[in-house]
C-alpha cells in the first residue's frame, strides 16, 4: 500500500492492482478531513485510516463514496460519526447490492459450481463484521464544499460503471478522483449504464483538464489515460458490433476478440462484461441487469482459455 502526495494536503492511497477489489482511496487533509472511498473490508480500511493519521491525526469528518460497490464503501462504519456523502442512487445501491455475508460464505464454502476462480480472488479479504453504512448526505447533480480553502466539487456522472457514479474534482489542485468511471491499465467493467453515458463521463473528466486523475483501480494517470480508457471502450464496442452482426454469442465474441494493445491490461477476461453490455444495447435492451453469477463463471472460463493460449 502506498500513500502518494498529489498536492499540498491532498493524498492518494494506492493499492497495487492485483485484480478484484484492489481499489484506491483519497484524502483531503483540510477542513476536518475528507476521505474519498473506503476499502472492501475492515482490516484494509483500518490500515488505510492509520496511514491517513500520519498526515491528518484527527479522524476525518467526511467521506465521499464514488459509487456503491463494496470495494469503495464497505469500510464506512469505521468512520463513526462522519458525514457520508454519495449520490442518491449510490445510497440505494448499497442496500440492494450483494452483501458481505454472501462473499464470506463463498470464502468458507461450499461454492456454487464454476466460481472457484472468483473465490480464490477473494482469499485476501475478510468480510466478517461489516455493517453496510450508506451515505447520510445524498445529492443529485453536484455538491460543492469548501474545506478550509480547498474547493471540492462532487459531480454526478452516472450511470456509467453504476447508477450512482460520482467523481471528486479539486479545481485548485487540478486533481480528479475518478472512482470506477476511471481505470488505468486494468480492464474496466460496467454493471449499469450505457456506453454513451460512459463516454460522456470520461469526456467530462477530460474537460476539467486535470493534471492528475486517480482511478478507482490502477496507478494515477492524466487526461491521456482517460482517453485511453475511452479508446478501449470504443474498440470493444466496434468489435462487438461486428461479431453481433455475424450472429456470434457474447461468449464466442469475447473468445475471438483480439484485444491488441489492451491484452496486457490486468484481467483481460473482464471483456465479457463489456461485450455483454454492447450486445444488450445492440438488441435495444437498456434495462436488463447483469447476471453476476453467469458473468463471473464466464470470466473464469475465459481466463483459463487465455492462460492456455499464452502458455
Amino acid at each position: 500500500m502506498k500513500l502518494e502526495k498529489l498536492a499540498t494536503d491532498i493524498y492518494a492511497y494506492l493499492q497495487p492492482d492485483h485484480g478484484l477489489g484492489w481499489s484506491n482511496s483519497g484524502l483531503i487533509a483540510r477542513g476536518g478531513g475528507l476521505v474519498v472511498d473506503t476499502l472492501w473490508d475492515l482490516p484494509r480500511t483500518r490500515a488505510m485510516l492509520e496511514t491517513y493519521a500520519t498526515v491528518h491525526p484527527q479522524p476525518p469528518q467526511r467521506v465521499v463514496n464514488t459509487h456503491h460497490n463494496g470495494d469503495h464503501c464497505w469500510g464506512n462504519q469505521l468512520l463513526e460519526g462522519a458525514e457520508i456523502i454519495g449520490h442518491r442512487e449510490c445510497a440505494q445501491g448499497m442496500l440492494h447490492d450483494i452483501q458481505p455475508d454472501v462473499l464470506q460464505a463463498m470464502l468458507e464454502g461450499p461454492l456454487p459450481e464454476g466460481l472457484e476462480r472468483f473465490s480464490r480472488a477473494l482469499a485476501d479479504y475478510d468480510f466478517r463484521g461489516i455493517r453496510i453504512t450508506p451515505p447520510n448526505h445524498v445529492f443529485d447533480e453536484r455538491l460543492d464544499l469548501d474545506l478550509d480553502g480547498v474547493a471540492v466539487e462532487i459531480l454526478y456522472v452516472g450511470p456509467a460503471h453504476t447508477m450512482g457514479d460520482a467523481i471528486v474534482h479539486l479545481p485548485g489542485q487540478r486533481v480528479v478522483f475518478g472512482g470506477d468511471v476511471m481505470w488505468n491499465r486494468c480492464t474496466p467493467i460496467g454493471w449499469e449504464g450505457t456506453y454513451a453515458q460512459w463516454f460522456r463521463a470520461l469526456d467530462r473528466i477530460a474537460e476539467l483538464e486535470p493534471d492528475v486523475v486517480v482511478p478507482g483501480h490502477g496507478p494515477p494517470t492524466d487526461v491521456a489515460g482517460v482517453m485511453e480508457v475511452r479508446r478501449y471502450f470504443e474498440y470493444v464496442l466496434a468489435e462487438s458490433r461486428a461479431f453481433y452482426n455475424q450472429g456470434l454469442s457474447e461468449m464466442d465474441a469475447a473468445r475471438r476478440m483480439d484485444l491488441g494493445p489492451y491484452a496486457d491490461w490486468t484481467e483481460p477476461e473482464r471483456v465479457i462484461f463489456n461485450v455483454r453490455r454492447a450486445y444488450r444495447e445492440l438488441r435495444g435492451d437498456y434495462e436488463a441487469s447483469v447476471d453476476a453469477i453467469t458473468v463471473l463463471r464466464e470470466m473464469g472460463t475465459l481466463a483459463e482459455e487465455m492462460e492456455a493460449r499464452r502458455s
